[in-house]
């Protein structure tokens, strides 16, 4: 058998080998001219010399993030080819219901109420709440299930008819409820005329003005003719001039004349170098605080402080150590050491901790009020300065309730104290509980009013102030400043109501003496069922005798309030008041149900139940001794059924 081996010759390689260059030569040309196209269309685009440099570099300098960042962009594209495989995937199992089908499922559908029902406690208690029928002033006309049976509330009819409340008894009251406190005597009306000086109502009752609003006229107590408010005709005028709301924003459209106008006023009435406006009271201290303070930053607050400002602090996300209430120094002998709960014991706990862990310099804030919402006590304003200047801290004080009530011409608690309004470096507070109008305001430096327009959210983000707001509150300044007798008048009422309260065996009166807001408590030991309960230990109190966490706003061994059952009996007593002829109000929470997972809803400390009585200028002493006597009269009728 012959075998026979083919060789293969050089000459015959390099042919085969130009032959498939031949064939590819197009192709290679066409890829090339392709990304030839590709990378001049990419260099033309704006910004592709900068990304090719990023990359170069990116490579040069960590070659295995290019590569992450090339599996990265497979993956995206990955994932956009499987969710449409996937939506087609459900599409076939997809079930078609014909027409008939879907009404059918339609009809046997039952949606949950978006609310539940309401108890009977529930329905009771919204039928004893006053409505105030006609405009709203220091004395108006109000009813309930209490003056009209007929309004009473059941499971079968929760909600009220308005025929029947046309119809409705109504009763004329003393109004201690509402934040009335001033009211500046008007041209067309003698200084012994009552009305209301106040925008806002009652927290406790419900407006229906039947007879024109509310800040419109004002009801005389002897019925006389109703005559306008100070202040009404321009707040007329500006409405039809500038119309109702706002177009936008403070910065974006928002911001017109009457707002830089109403700026300039309380700047100058503070006497601060400069203001700012929000269109809400509740945003205010929400929107200030943030804005300053941050994440690392240091703020050191009151455990009194209200919840529109415990709001603030929790937005602001910074290290929040609390002290005592209203305890700067602890001892009263300057000599003595400082108590650990007390501001100065916090303050000289955070010096040793920040030397301790070398912490970097960064903002330190005090946060407290003027004058307390929750207790009516007051802050002893140049003690607390003395102490912010020792540590280097920045003040934030909240003065929604004092500006407009104390001093002798109603600047505060800096007039109070004669303290320069300079000193204290933020002052912020609400148009609507003593200036007639609605929103907020912050006074101080021009540096920090101006950081705010940019870093607020409230400024930014919500509409401007309505102008005739801006105009009312305004107007309300101007009051101040012309008729400095209203304020005298409102200390006079204050310790009228006072001297009627004080004395009584079961009643304490927790705000200070000079406070128009006047908070009234069940005295312990009243009852062994009632009296407080001290802790025997606390999850939130930190080590030592008589020291409590800086870090919890729950001081160590606090008192244990049965609140229900203290809140049910001081329900009674304003329900016995009201019947005698005067209003007044518990002073609210939010509180959750007793079979919610978090019993304190969105507070975040048991508060002292308390009635909470606004005094008001505009009534005169006698009247305001006369409610002071009812409110007494009933506190021991109920307080004695309950021995």
């Amino acid at each position: 058998m012959t075998s026979y081996v083919y060789h293969y010759s050089p000459l015959e390689t390099e042919s085969s080998s130009s032959m498939t260059t031949q064939t590819l030569q197009p192709v290679l040309v066409l890829l090339s001219y392709g990304l030839h196209q590709a990378e001049k269309g990419f260099n033309a685009l704006p910004g592709s010399a900068v990304l090719l440099r990023y990359i170069r570099e990116s490579h040069r300098n960590d070659p295995g993030r290019t590569l992450l960042e090339v599996l990265l962009a497979l993956f995206a594209v990955w994932t956009v080819f499987q969710s449409r495989r996937r939506a087609a995937r459900e599409a076939r199992n997809f079930v078609k219901l014909t027409e008939q089908e879907v009404d059918d499922l339609v009809d046997e559908w039952t949606p949950e109420p978006l609310v539940p029902e309401l108890s009977q406690a529930a329905l009771t208690a919204w039928s004893k709440t006053p409505i105030i029928v006609g405009p709203a002033s220091s004395r108006p006309r109000v009813t309930n299930a209490l003056i009209d049976p007929s309004l009473a509330l059941t499971p079968s009819n929760p909600a009220l008819d308005p025929s029947v409340l046309a119809n409705a008894k109504t009763k004329e009251v003393i109004n201690l409820a509402s934040f009335n406190f001033t009211l500046a005597p008007s041209s067309s009306s003698s200084s012994s005329s009552s009305g209301s000086s106040s925008v806002s109502s009652a927290s406790s009752a419900v407006l229906i003005t039947s007879t024109g609003a509310s800040s419109n006229s004002t009801s005389s107590p002897k019925g006389t003719a109703e005559q306008p408010l100070p202040g009404t005709e321009t707040a007329i005028n500006t409405l039809r001039k500038y119309g109702l709301g706002s177009c936008g924003p403070p910065g974006f459209y928002g911001t017109i004349d009457v707002h830089l106008e109403l700026e300039k006023n309380i700047a100058s009435f503070l006497g601060t170098e400069s203001a700012i406006i929000y269109s809400q009271g509740f945003s205010t201290a929400s929107s200030v605080i943030p804005a300053f303070c941050k994440r690392g930053d240091v703020i050191v607050a009151d455990r009194g402080v209200n919840f529109v400002i415990q709001k603030g602090l929790q937005l602001s996300r910074s290290t929040i150590r609390w002290y005592d209430h209203n305890s700067l120094r602890g001892p009263s002998s300057s000599s003595s050491p400082a108590s650990p709960s007390s501001l100065v014991g916090v303050l000289e706990q955070l010096e040793k901790e920040f030397k301790r862990k070398k912490t970097p310099l960064t903002r330190r804030f005090i946060v407290t009020e003027g004058l307390f919402a929750d207790s009516g006590s007051l802050t002893d304003l140049p003690v607390l300065l003395s102490i912010a200047k020792r540590f280097k801290y920045r003040i934030i004080l909240d003065e929604s309730f004092s500006i407009g009530t104390l001093g002798r011409t109603g600047r505060g608690l800096t007039e109070l104290y004669n303290v320069p309004a300079e000193e204290v470096d933020m002052i912020i507070g609400s148009l609507a509980n003593t200036m007639s109008s609605a929103g907020g305001f912050c006074a101080g430096s021009k540096v920090m009013c101006e950081h705010q327009r940019i870093n607020s959210t409230s400024f930014v983000f919500s509409a401007a102030l309505p102008a005739l707001l801006a105009t009312a509150a305004s107007e309300t300044i101007s009051g101040f400043t012309r008729h400095p007798e209203m304020f005298t008048a409102l200390q006079e009422n204050v310790r009228a109501v006072r001297a009627i309260l004080a004395g009584m065996d079961t009643l304490e009166i927790v705000s200070h003496s000079v406070s128009p807001l006047v908070h009234l408590a069940i005295k312990a030991p009243s009852s062994a069922t009632l009296s407080p309960e001290t802790r025997s230990s606390n999850s939130g109190a930190g080590a030592g005798a008589g020291k409590s966490n800086a870090n919890s706003i729950i001081p160590r061994d606090a008192p244990v309030y049965d609140v229900q059952k203290e809140e049910g009996l001081l329900q009674e007593v304003v329900d016995e008041a009201l019947l005698q002829g005067v209003l007044i109000t518990r002073a609210k929470r939010l509180y959750g149900d007793q079979d919610d997972k978090q019993p304190l809803g969105q507070e975040w400390r048991v508060a002292r139940p308390t009635i909470r009585l606004a005094v008001s200028s505009v009534l005169t002493k006698k009247e305001c001794e006369k409610a002071a006597g009812v409110i007494k009269n009933a506190w021991i009728k109920v307080m004695n059924k309950r021995r």
